[in-house]
């Protein structure tokens, strides 16, 4: 198994330079959950150096409580320092611990050729592809009643139809190699009438992007209580050929391959045999 997708700090939290010895309890704890293989990803938006480029981006959205607070999470958040996140990760590779170096790459809509050409500066092994905002609501806020109380005012349609919108771009712009959590927007318990619809099209945009898609257990720790994705879109990967990961988003050690045996089995369910791991943005198969 792999867990690829795990970040250094919790969400709300200030970071902390990251050690030698934090990566190491990391793949500890994944080696007695069967995990041989970590991919540490931070947010992209946390690091100084992407906020000398990318800061102010939700200016160009109408004023509003919802983007107030976008703008805020993103000033507490843009701190971190990416040299020396790269060089403890690079450090806890040459020391041999079974990590690949990576980053969690939102969708910033007509700027990604600039954020393409900034990530290919770093030698990264895998780059995840996120939808956390649609405009400047950050939808996956399950804990903030604003952010919550924009579902009525977005509607479910209309959120699950931009969402995908906003993926099917992602993917296509091929600046990244994974669809991290691709039914993210299910994650506060919200369904369209016809969700298949959506997935359809999530499925056909992974294929025929070329990229591969995360299957995840921190839909379980959500009000959404199920993994991501739902049953009916990992089938629709497999029948096309989608490649996927596994993962468990965590943000803390505690929860390092949460659930690594449950989702070992529902890729099986699916028909999966084998996982997709990187190398300097290069891919290759193992067992599941």
């Amino acid at each position: 198994m792999l867990d690829y997708h795990l970040h250094l700090w919790p969400h709300g939290q200030r970071d902390k330079t990251p050690t030698l010895a934090q990566l190491r309890e990391y793949c500890e704890l994944a080696e007695k959950n069967g995990v041989r293989e970590i991919a540490i990803t931070e947010h992209l938006f946390r690091f100084a150096q992407v906020d000398r480029f990318m800061g102010g981006f939700f200016n160009q959205y109408p004023e509003s409580p919802v983007r107030a607070i976008m703008e805020k999470y993103w000033a507490d958040h843009a701190q971190a320092d990416l040299d020396v996140y790269m060089e403890v990760a690079l450090e806890a590779k040459a020391a041999g611990l079974p990590i690949v170096v990576g980053m969690e790459v939102d969708y910033y809509q007509g700027r990604m050729h600039e954020v393409s050409e900034f990530l290919a500066g770093y030698p990264f092994d895998v780059l995840l592809g996120s939808v956390h905002w649609l405009g400047a609501w950050p939808f996956d806020h399950v804990s903030d009643p604003v952010i919550m109380a924009e579902w009525d005012n977005f509607g479910v349609e209309n959120a699950w139809s931009s969402y995908t919108d906003t993926l099917e771009e992602l993917a296509d712009s091929r600046a990244v190699d994974v669809l991290a959590h691709p039914d993210l927007i299910k994650v506060a318990g919200h369904f369209p009438k016809a969700p298949e619809e959506f997935y359809d099209r999530i499925a056909e945009a992974a294929r025929d992007c070329g990229i591969a898609a995360e299957v995840s257990s921190a839909g379980w720790r959500k009000p959404v209580g199920e993994a991501y994705p739902a049953p009916y879109l990992l089938r629709k990967f497999f029948e096309y050929g989608v490649p996927i990961t596994t993962a468990s988003d965590a943000h803390c050690l505690a929860d390092v391959a949460f659930k690594a045996d449950e989702i070992k089995s529902y890729v099986r369910s699916a028909g999966y045999t084998s996982l997709r791991g990187f190398r300097d943005r290069k891919s290759y198969d193992s067992e599941v």
